[in-house]
This record gives structure tokens, sequence and C-alpha cells, in this order.
């Protein structure tokens, strides 16, 4: 498999892969847990070089954009993939609704402050994107106001990124059947329940409006410096391959070196004894 195979294969483009197939990768469950295996002791070598490299002074950061319909699996990717590292050097930011406060603010305000910091891998469940699909389906701007936002979410990212932070941007792909299925899973199953909320029936109600929205998304934001990829979320453990290749793939290109000692190790290895 190429360096950027994984990216290549699942780039945001006019068609999406079916939310149930496997467009590039492992296509069994069991196959694909020993992958996973192996992209998690990969990505957490690269993950320590990257957070030393940041203790050293580096400037250098990832940012993991997660965006999908609810009971995609952005929590559930969330942890079986930055679980697979040192917590230290990850940082999550979950985006609700807009608190009273952050309202009183420009809608990019409150994500300007969850930005990851030099050699933090940074995850967004959720992101400012948020700020686009829910004014338009629900009507609560002006057309040509969230229309704007394109724009200005692009010269964001492209400001992110010339900082040194590498964003990669990931819509988790769900049928409206695999949906159903979790929806009902987690009002029958205990544990689930506070998972679940009555709002997830009213966007649901509203799938189409949503998947259009999200292909103008996409469509008008997939940038060099941003772009967008399309993982197939059914299966979950699919999901969670794709998604730690993505940051992987990302993370070797990036080539994070671990800093060279300012003392001179023999020296220091006499002084132990």
């Amino acid at each position: 498999m190429g360096k950027r195979a994984v990216r290549d294969a699942l780039k945001a483009g006019d068609t999406w892969p079916d939310p149930g197939s496997s467009p590039i990768g492992p296509e069994q469950k069991a196959k694909a847990r020993k992958k996973l295996t192996a992209a998690g002791e990969r990505l957490d070598e690269l993950q320590e070089a990257l957070y030393a490299e940041g203790a050293d002074g580096g400037g250098r950061s990832v940012l993991l954009v997660l965006q999908g319909m609810d009971t995609s699996g952005k929590g559930g990717t969330v942890g079986h993939v930055l679980g697979l590292v040192n917590p230290m050097g990850v940082r999550y930011a979950g985006f609700k609704k807009p608190t009273q406060a952050e309202r009183r603010h420009h809608y990019l305000w409150r994500v300007r402050k969850r930005l990851p910091e030099p050699g933090q891998i940074g995850v967004f469940d959720r992101s400012h994107y948020e700020d686009i699909l829910v004014p338009r389906i629900e009507k609560l701007v002006p057309a040509t106001e969230w229309r704007r936002r394109y724009a200005e979410i692009n010269a964001f990212e492209r400001e992110v990124a010339e900082s040194g932070t590498t964003i990669v941007k990931v819509f988790l792909h769900i049928s409206p059947e695999e949906q159903l299925r979790r929806l009902r899973a987690r009002l029958t199953t205990p544990s689930k329940r506070w998972k679940y909320s009555s709002a997830d029936l009213d966007a649901r109600s509203k799938w189409d409006d949503y998947q259009r929205a999200y292909r103008d998304v996409l469509r008008r934001t997939s940038t060099g410096h941003a772009p967008w990829y399309v993982v197939p979320a059914d299966r979950k453990w699919y999901r969670n391959w794709a998604v730690a290749k993505l940051l992987t793939e990302t993370l070797a290109e990036m080539a994070p070196r671990f800093p060279q000692p300012e003392f001179d190790v023999d020296t220091e290895l006499a002084k132990l004894g």
C-alpha cells in the first residue's frame, strides 16, 4: 500500500463510496482488527515523535475534524482511534449547540480557542461546519449569511494550516438504514439510552436536506490545505481502521523527528556508573 493510498482512495469527490463498502483495505472484521493494531502501533510511534518535537520548540500539530449524521460514530472513532495513542498528546473538543456566551462572539471564536497546541493531535467532534449545516437546514440565518461562511472557513483553515497545523477532515458516511438500527439500539439498551435524544429524530426527518448540505460543504471546502475524506461508516471496524490509516499516512508524511539531546550521551552514561 502506497504512502498516500488511503488518502487518495477516500478523498472527497463528486461521487461517494457506499456507506457499507470497503473502497480500500480490509473487507473482513477480523483482518481489520489486526490491521488496526498494526496501524495503532505506528500511529503511537509517530505521535510520540510529534509530541517530543513540540516539547522541543517545534510548531507543528495535527487537527482531525470529524463530521457526520447522528450515530455515524464520531465519539466511537475518537475512543477507538485516538485511544491507540498517548492521551497527553491529544486535545479533544466536542462542539454542541453554542452557549449564550459563545453566541455573543463570531462563530469561529470558540473554535480558535480549541485548536491543538504544537506537538498535539487535536480532535474536533463536530466543528465549525455545524455553523453552516444547522443554520441552513433550520433556517436560523439568511441564506446570504451561511453561504458567506464557506469562504470564511476556507480562509480560517488556510490560516491554521499556514501556522503549522495539518488538517484532516473526515465525513463519516452512514446510511439511513444503519442509523435506524443504531437509534433503536440506543433505546433498547439501557447502557446506551444516555446517548439518545429526541432531536436525533428531527434531524433524521430531514435526512435528504442534510445530505445535500453535506455535499455542498465537502464540494466547497475541500481544499489543498484542508482536504475532506469520505469514510464509509456503516461498519464500525472499517471506519476505525480507515481513520487510523488516514492519520498514520498524514503523520508519516510529516515525518516528525525526536529532538537531538544537547548533552553527550556517553558522558551521561558514565555518570550513571
